[in-house]
C-alpha cells in the first residue's frame, strides 16, 4: 500500500474513532450525572443552547405515546473502527512483537485476538459471580486480575504493544457491557411494562452497574490513547507495566471524584 495512502486511513480510522467516542462516553457520563441527581433532587432543571429543558425520572417504568430514544451504536462503532485500527497498525504493521519475543507475528495475532474474547468471559463471569455482591471486592479482584494480565502482556508483547493491547481489552469490556448486559436488561424492563408485568428492578441495578464500571474503564483507556507521544514516561519504560497499573487507579480515582460532583 502506498505510504500516502496508508496514512490517511489511519488518520481517517482514528478521526472516526475518537469522534464515536466522545459520544459514547460523553452521554454515559451525562446520563451517570443525571441519576445521581435525580436520586438527590427529584427532578432536574436545565439550560443548554438557549434551550430549556425539565427532566423527570420514573422510579417506576412507564411507557408513554413517545418516541424511545437508545444510545447503542456509538458504542459498536467506538469498538469496531477502535478494532479496526488495532489491526491496522499493528496486525498488519507487523509491530505486536520483536526479535525478543518467544512468538511470531501471527502467533501474537492469535493470541491477542484470544486475550480480548477470554478477557471478557473472565471478566463478564466474575461480575455475575457471588462474589460481584461485594463492589469492593470485586474491584479488587478486578485490579489485581488487570495488573497481572498488563504484566504478562510485558512477557509476549512489545512495551507499545502492551500499552495497545490493554486499551482494546479495556475497550472490548466497555463494549458488551453495553451489548451484552446493558441493553438486554433494558429491553426486558421495556418488555414487561408493555406487557403489564412489574418490570424487574434487579435487571436496572445490574445495568446500572455495568454502566458505573465503563466510567471507570474509560479514563485509562483515553490515557492509552494518548501514550503513545510519550514513550520515555510510558510503555518505553523498564517498568512500563507498573507504570499503566499506577495510572489505571489514578484513572479510577479521577473516575470517582468526577462521579460525586
Amino acid at each position: 500500500m502506498p505510504y500516502i495512502l496508508n496514512e490517511w486511513l489511519n488518520l481517517s480510522i482514528r478521526w472516526f474513532h475518537v469522534f464515536a467516542g466522545i459520544m459514547w462516553i460523553g452521554q454515559t457520563y451525562f446520563f451517570t450525572w443525571l441519576d445521581r441527581t435525580m436520586n438527590r433532587e427529584g427532578n432536574v432543571w436545565m439550560v443548554h443552547s438557549g434551550g430549556f429543558y425539565v427532566v423527570d425520572k420514573q422510579t417506576t417504568p412507564q411507557l408513554l405515546p413517545k418516541t424511545l430514544h437508545w444510545f447503542k451504536w456509538e458504542a459498536m462503532l467506538t469498538w469496531l473502527s477502535g478494532i479496526f485500527l488495532f489491526a491496522f497498525v499493528y496486525y498488519h504493521g507487523r509491530i505486536m512483537v520483536d526479535e525478543t519475543s518467544p512468538l511470531t507475528n501471527i502467533q501474537a495475532v492469535g493470541v491477542s485476538i484470544a486475550i480480548l474474547v477470554g478477557g471478557w468471559l473472565i471478566y463478564d463471569l466474575l461480575w455475575i459471580s457471588p462474589l460481584a455482591k461485594n463492589e469492593v471486592a470485586g474491584a479488587i479482584v478486578s485490579y489485581v486480575l488487570l495488573v497481572a494480565a498488563i504484566y504478562g502482556f510485558t512477557r509476549i508483547f512489545t512495551g507499545r504493544a502492551v500499552y495497545m493491547q490493554t486499551g482494546a481489552l479495556l475497550g472490548t469490556l466497555m463494549t458488551w457491557n453495553v451489548w451484552a448486559r446493558i441493553l438486554p436488561a433494558q429491553r426486558q424492563l421495556i418488555a414487561a411494562v408493555k406487557d403489564g408485568r412489574a418490570p424487574d428492578m434487579r435487571l436496572a441495578e445490574i445495568a446500572k452497574k455495568r454502566s458505573k464500571q465503563n466510567t471507570f474503564m474509560v479514563l485509562p483507556v483515553v490515557f492509552i490513547m494518548i501514550s503513545n507521544h510519550f514513550p520515555v514516561a510510558t510503555y518505553g519504560n523498564s517498568y512500563n507495566w507498573l507504570v499503566l497499573a499506577g495510572l489505571v487507579i489514578a484513572g479510577w480515582i479521577a473516575a470517582a471524584i468526577i462521579r460525586t460532583r
